[in-house]
């Protein structure tokens, strides 16, 4: 069951079929903010249909008690849901298998406040992700921690970015085979993009595939086939912009990763390009404004296409 959120003060409207809206969630997981690797964001539950869904009504609300933007959908594993705030970032795990869906426990991850002064759009968060006992979350302040999913205990917290630098982290993490996929935010605020690998077991750093730079920092290689020629060439990453405006070229991946297990695929925006003056940085600004096709392993670039060059 999909339950976006929207503002605290609303709370949580969790809509089921009246005669049973505990068991309806129990009988379907939704192990990710889309659902699924494909990000299909539908569920194959049968419970809701055409005859009855005007029936529908409210059975419970959760108020998380923070008051700024909620853009994470909970998630469900069995009867428990989880579901993460905007700053300052508090996991919330709650029974469905009881009336009233009390909570079973409280993570605070206590982020750096000064985080919320590099927020280019509000300190929102965009949701959690479960793998292997595992609930992975990120904070504001560009920390990815793994939690004990049915306690609640840290396993294991990593720091990715700097907010001195304007970096922030808002999207919600995807785990893929053995991998939490993290990307930063703000650049708006003249940060260098990025996508980050960590070991779902350590949280260690596995690779980091920026969005703008040379080749190696892009992790392109021999096996990079844009299918257009403008996106073919060496480290156009740093050719397709003056200078060294490169270094704050934004790119961010905040937003949503897909996953092709037949292909081995991952697939994800980059985010406009920096500064906002676009007459500042001529060029086509590579490799922005795009979508990357990468090995989830390795992180290698396989293609690349940029929807709008020079944004």
């Amino acid at each position: 069951m999909r339950l976006p959120l929207r503002w605290a003060g609303l709370a949580l409207p969790w809509l089921a079929l009246f005669a049973s809206a505990c068991h309806a969630a129990a009988e379907g997981e939704w192990p990710m903010p889309a659902r699924d690797h494909a990000s299909t964001r539908y569920s194959p539950l049968a419970d809701i249909n055409t005859g009855n869904v005007a029936q529908l009504r409210p059975v419970l609300n959760f108020q998380t008690g923070v008051t700024r933007g909620h853009e994470g959908a909970p998630i469900v594993i069995g009867s428990t849901m989880y579901l993460q705030t905007p700053y300052p970032n508090y996991l919330y795990a709650l029974d469905l298998s009881k009336p009233g869906a009390p909570v079973k426990w409280k993570f605070e991850p206590r982020p750096d406040a000064g985080a919320q002064g590099v927020a280019c759009c509000d300190v929102v968060n965009r949701g959690v992700a479960y793998a292997d006992g595992k609930v992975f979350m990120n904070t504001l302040d560009t920390q990815t921690i793994a939690v004990d999913a049915e306690t609640g205990r840290e396993i294991w917290r990593t720091k990715l970015g700097d907010i001195a630098k304007g970096e922030t982290v808002t999207m919600a993490p995807l785990v893929v085979k053995d991998k939490v996929l993290v990307g930063n935010s703000g650049s708006e605020m003249g940060v260098r993009g990025w996508l980050t690998a960590l070991d779902t077991k350590t949280g260690k750093v596995a690779w980091r595939a920026f969005a703008t730079g040379p080749d190696k920092d892009v992790l392109i290689g021999p096996n990079f086939k844009p299918f257009y020629e403008g996106d073919r060439g060496t480290d156009l990453g740093v050719k397709t912009w003056p200078s060294e405006a490169w270094k704050i070229g934004g790119g961010t991946a905040w937003g949503w990763i897909s996953y092709d297990p037949g292909l081995d695929l991952i697939y994800y925006g980059t985010a406009n390009p920096g500064p906002w003056n676009a007459e500042q940085r001529p060029g086509d600004n590579k490799w922005t404004a795009g979508i990357f096709a990468r090995r989830p392993d390795t992180g290698e670039a396989i293609w690349f296409y940029q929807y709008a060059p020079h944004d």
